[in-house]
């Protein structure tokens, strides 16, 4: 009987639908598990078809390619250790979320997942048939069990596979990013070796997908809980895992620990990496956005700047009569500061002449927020026929507060293909624009140093599409904004809620109300990088057609 297993993990970055690139990296890792000496190498969940696929399993042909996929990568890895890698998986008439293991050159064992996840973002339920529980696995004489992610979460799967032989627990995941989510693993995973007395190892993906990030951050655990090694977050990464048979059962022997950063760091990273893999998984090498002179803009192009090069991004100031000089210069500074490219074209032309087109149909109508839009949406029109112009994807640049109680002109200021910054709330923003001018690390494509001008950061708020206007004319201050929209959004609480944590019950309703009726813009808003539990779309989805209104 072995004393020794070394288990080679690869935390790495998927495309959904990309079945031969996600193979040849499967391959990759496998090639240098065999050359380390492993035993077994493995990948995480779905890794062949990417994550999150959605509904593509339920297209028979797909998931026939992704099996096909599986059976050929096998008989690729047919002269070495075992091979583990998930797939969608079709037995009989039931469709599953498998976990192949594959000796030999052939797939010799399907592992199918149990609890499917059916909140948050997963549809599991409307997609996969529930598996068996079943017993584990062998790779040589050693048993192993792989409760797949969820199955994890629930002590069940776990327990069974114990009791049924297992020595040791692999849980290959697809569990996407959310503020302060690593703990929430840690402690499920601490949860299940005290119960089972097993080693664990938690593998991790790592990428964005759509408005998903996956972090990484893989650990292994040894019995009590004691965390014998931890990949980073964010990044790719290959480790071996060395489990040893000591007395007392299996026991990894400790490895690499990187420390994992602070929330606001890996909200920045997140947003970075989020925004890279979107343009590199859809084919966009270059953005273009509205430089604006205020601070969410400014924020978005440093964000592309560090996610795809200084040169990849272009900065556009489309000033009216009423942007102010500060604005044109902080503009300016913060492409110089960026080293991107940065156009000047004004919108008073433009302007001026549908304001004389739509002259004899608005005769005798004073001005009001029409007058705005217009502006905004000309600037959305011209932003986007120099996307199609120059083949640059337009990136929209409203947070969270804006995007969630409509303060955002559609077709206008939300026109583009993906938005960074949709679920940071704007009090957010400034503390990111603060982290990031005092912090620099190796993954950012940007420069170091103060890069977000200190007046974009302190100056009040405003849309400039009126003459003195700021953001405070129309909203409560934003401390007191975000204050009530996490409770009606990310707490899911009530009026109430709001009156009892100091908030006027006015400014309450008010919020309420413009949340509700701008559901139909967030219905067409673009998406963006997941950083919370209740991120818009799939995290909290309501009716466009809505009139219960909160009266506690």
């Amino acid at each position: 009987m072995a004393d020794r297993f070394r288990l080679t993990i690869a935390q790495y970055n998927p495309i959904v639908g990309d079945l031969a690139g996600n193979a040849a990296r499967a391959r990759e890792a496998w090639e240098a598990g065999k050359a380390a000496g492993a035993d077994m190498v493995a990948l995480p969940e779905m890794f062949v078809a990417g994550y999150n696929p959605q509904d593509l399993p339920m297209k028979h042909t797909f998931t026939l390619d992704c099996m096909e996929t599986v059976r050929n990568l096998a008989a690729d890895c047919a002269d070495g250790p075992t091979l583990a890698v998930g797939s969608p998986w079709i037995e009989g008439t039931e469709l599953f979320n498998a976990y192949c293991i594959c000796t030999g050159g052939k797939v010799v064992t399907t592992v199918f997942k149990h609890h499917l996840p059916n909140y948050n973002v997963f549809d599991e339920l409307r997609i996969f048939d529930s598996g068996e529980i079943g017993g584990p696995y062998a790779v040589g004489n050693t048993r192993l069990g792989s409760p797949i992610c969820e199955d994890a979460w629930y002590e069940d799967v776990a327990e069974t596979l114990a009791e049924t032989g297992a020595e040791f627990l692999l849980v290959p995941n697809g569990s996407p990013y959310f503020r302060n989510k690593y703990e929430t693993r840690l402690n499920k995973m601490i949860a299940r070796v005290v119960e089972t007395g097993l080693p664990l190892i938690y593998l991790n993906m790592v990428g964005g997908q759509d408005d998903q990030v996956f972090d990484g951050g893989s650990f292994v655990l040894n019995p009590h809980g004691a965390v014998a090694l931890q990949l980073p977050v964010f990044e790719e990464a290959v480790a071996h895992v060395d489990l040893e048979r000591t007395d007392e059962g299996w026991r990894a022997l400790e490895g690499d620990f990187t420390v994992h950063p602070d929330a606001m760091e890996q909200d920045y990273h997140a947003m970075v990496l989020a925004l890279r893999d979107y343009c590199r998984k859809t084919g966009f090498g270059k953005v273009l956005l509205g430089l604006s002179g205020g601070v969410d803009s400014a924020l978005v192009a440093t964000i592309a700047v560090d996610a795809l090069g200084a040169g990849n991004v272009r900065c556009v100031m489309l000033p009216s009569e009423y942007t102010s000089e500060h604005s044109l210069e902080d503009a300016k500074a913060a492409a110089e500061n960026l080293g991107c490219h940065y156009d000047f074209v004004p919108i008073g032309p433009g302007r001026d002449a549908i304001t004389e087109t739509l002259a004899p149909l608005f005769e005798g109508r004073e001005p009001d927020v029409t007058e705005e839009n217009i502006q905004s949406r000309l600037r959305g029109l011209l932003l986007m026929a120099m996307s199609n112009k120059f083949g640059e994807m337009l990136l929209t640049t409203g947070n969270k507060s804006e995007v969630a109680v409509g303060y955002a002109t559609i077709y206008g200021d939300m026109a583009g293909g993906y938005n960074p910054i949709k679920d940071l709330y704007k009090t957010r923003v400034f503390d990111i624009c603060r982290w990031r001018n005092d912090n620099h690390r190796p993954w950012m494509q940007g420069g170091d140093g103060a890069v977000i001008p200190e007046r974009i950061i302190s100056k009040p708020p405003s849309a400039e599409l009126r003459a003195d206007q700021k953001d405070s004319d129309s909203l409560p201050d934003y401390p007191v904004l975000d204050g009530i929209l996490q409770i009606l959004v990310d707490d899911d609480g009530s009026i109430a809620d709001c009156v009892a944590a100091g908030h006027s019950r006015s400014d309450a309703k008010k919020i309420e109300h413009l949340l509700y009726i701008s559901e139909y813009k967030r219905f067409q808003a673009a998406p963006g990088a997941r950083l919370s539990k209740r991120a818009f779309w799939l995290d909290r989805r309501y009716p466009v057609v809505n009139r219960w209104r909160d009266e506690s």
